[in-house]
């Protein structure tokens, strides 16, 4: 049975291209273009891996929804790989660092990400 992995992000042409990439490795993808619709998917689809940008409907929704995702008893413990431009957009002199409470997620990659480093990201963090 193929790994399922739930891209929430609303870029379509992100969320497409990466859908394409990520099929093409005999992968399940599904996706969400807003946090509510991720976590909802989240929790209905059980995936083994979760993509998630950071500015969708607010420029800091992804980081709520991270924490929200980590509260979820059957949700909480899924990879979480956050993929975003915020630092770039916002021009912030920091980047962000996965943190059990602020940030729970295994590793932030910076947009544009290379579609050989959010792979390699993805077979390492996926739940097997």
């Amino acid at each position: 049975m193929a790994q399922k992995v739930l891209i929430i992000d609303d870029d379509a042409d992100f969320v497409e291209s990466i859908v394409n990439l990520l099929e093409a490795r005999g992968y399940q993808v599904e996706s969400a273009s807003n946090g509510k619709e991720g976590v909802e998917k989240a929790k209905a689809d059980a995936p083994d891996l979760i993509i998630l940008d950071v500015m969708m409907t607010t420029k800091d929704e992804g980081f709520n929804v991270a924490r929200q995702l980590n509260e979820i008893e059957g949700v909480k413990g899924t990879p979480v790989v956050m993929v975003t431009g915020v630092r770039k957009e916002m021009n912030l002199p920091f980047g962000f660092e996965p943190d059990q409470t602020w940030l729970p997620v295994k590793e932030v990659l910076e947009k544009p990400v290379r579609p050989d480093a959010l792979l390699k990201a993805v077979e390492e963090y996926i739940r097997k």
